[in-house]
């Protein structure tokens, strides 16, 4: 038998297993976590992006601590140990497991070469945790409890609809909800004023969800499924409920949650989920481009934008996917990747480009590269150090640009910024929707 023949006998001959996208299943990401080969490019901005050494890195948690079990390509090694009985948890263990936005870099690296998983074998382990009893951390805990008995994060009492003002003008019914999420309702109440305002301002009437309450974004993000599936039912009957044909958030962590995680939890496709998910960002564009929202006011500044994971490379529309895998680590059917491509990258910085005055100076880490603020997905609940410590390096990079203030598209990241920005340090965080509420001639929040 020729060498030719012998591989094309090979590969009728290989055994086909099934496997699904189901991070409900670690075995799913065997395959995965057996062919990473610490290629680092998880680790690295891609070559042909690199800005040089200093802002070279994209991975927050490999960054803040070098050892290699706190990058991708050392929990993929241990992920397989666990999945092999080879591993028990310890504080440790769960300590590399959760010290890790999920912000996606890695896989959005890895996807370059290699076409690994890593991102949802990273969820995979989490919930694998949960099922063992292990996981989550004790401050993830304490968060979940918060939403079983108060429906938010924070256990507060007070209702999630005092951010409101008498500016503000909200229908009882109407084709748009917005959904503000559990840190604007309750802490960065500015953000929530300047989208509700944002949304008068563009035209478009818009309800409240009845009865609303936290997405979830914690609870699944620490593997808590059966919390996350329990509110993801829950809010999307709500939602389905009320007859309205769009969702509006201005939260990236709410944004990726209702756009992806539900239909993962729900294991449905994005578009089956009856309704379309916007950030605040698409819902000014397309108003904008409609020509009902003017950004004709001045904005003298110059100001420098922060990719939020959730708005880039974590918002691709989620789509269910069970098959085969054979010979060579082949698949059937075939499978579209989600490669972060749909993020919001074009679209806000054409709004921001459109407004006079203003100026954008863009970071070297920017879009898919964008380095996380590490302040979402739980991690500031149990590892406040690691979300300093990206937060603080992200401003570095940021303030180098020679801005004077610096744009994101989540009340996490503004607030995660304030919390390591000095008193005296006159560089200022802002929303977009502020931002966007000033050119279209309004005031909102404080810039």
């Amino acid at each position: 038998m020729s060498v030719i023949d012998k591989i094309h006998q090979d590969r009728f001959d290989t055994p086909k297993t099934p496997f699904a996208l189901d991070i409900e299943d670690l075995s799913n990401f065997e395959y995965d976590m057996q062919h990473c080969i610490k290629c680092k490019g998880c680790y690295w901005v891609d070559h042909t992006y690199m800005p040089g050494m200093e802002n070279a890195v994209r991975c927050p948690s490999n960054l803040w601590k070098e050892f290699d079990s706190y990058g991708a390509f050392g929990k993929m090694r241990i992920g397989l140990h666990l999945l092999n009985g080879e591993l028990e948890w310890s504080d440790h263990l769960l300590e590399l497991i959760y010290a890790d936005p999920l912000c996606g870099a890695c896989d959005v690296g890895c996807k370059r070469n290699l076409d690994l998983e890593t991102g949802l074998t990273l969820e995979a382990l989490r919930v694998k945790a949960v099922q063992d009893g292990a996981g989550p951390m004790p401050g993830q805990k304490k968060v979940i409890a918060n939403i079983r008995e108060t429906g938010n994060i924070y256990g507060a009492s007070a209702s999630r609809h005092s951010w409101m003002t008498e500016e503000i003008r909200v229908a009882e019914k109407a084709d748009t909800v917005y959904f503000p999420g559990c840190l604007s309702s309750y802490q960065k109440k500015e953000l929530a004023q300047s989208t509700a305002m944002l949304l008068n301002r563009s035209g478009i009437d818009f309800m409240l969800l009845p009865e609303e309450s936290c997405c979830g974004n914690v609870a699944f993000s620490v593997g808590d499924i059966a919390a996350a599936r329990e509110i993801a039912m829950k809010n999307v009957e709500k939602m389905r409920n009320t007859g309205a044909k769009t969702l509006v958030v201005s939260c990236a962590e709410c944004y990726r949650m209702w756009k992806v995680d539900y239909p993962k939890l729900l294991k449905i496709r994005t578009a089956d989920l009856g309704f379309e998910v916007k950030h605040i960002i698409e819902a000014a564009h397309d108003a904008w481009q409609e020509g009902k929202l003017s950004l004709r006011n001045p904005v003298n500044l110059q100001i420098t934008y922060h990719d939020s994971c959730g708005v880039s490379r974590l918002c691709d529309d989620w789509e269910p996917y069970e098959g085969e895998r054979g010979w060579m680590g082949t698949i059937e059917p075939g499978l579209t990747r989600r490669r972060g491509r749909q993020g919001l990258y074009q679209i806000t910085r054409e709004l921001l480009e459109n407004i006079p005055g203003l100026e954008l100076k863009e970071m070297q880490r920017t879009r898919e590269n964008a380095l996380c603020c590490a302040g979402g997905r739980g991690t500031s609940f149990d590892f406040p150090e690691l979300s300093a410590f990206s937060a603080t390096e992200r401003l570095r990079e940021a303030e180098s640009t020679g801005a004077e203030v610096l744009v994101t598209a989540c009340p996490w990241c503004v607030s995660n910024f304030d919390s390591v920005k000095p008193e005296e340090d006159p560089f200022e965080i802002a929303d977009i929707a502020q931002i966007l509420l000033k050119a279209a001639g309004q005031e909102g929040g404080t810039v």
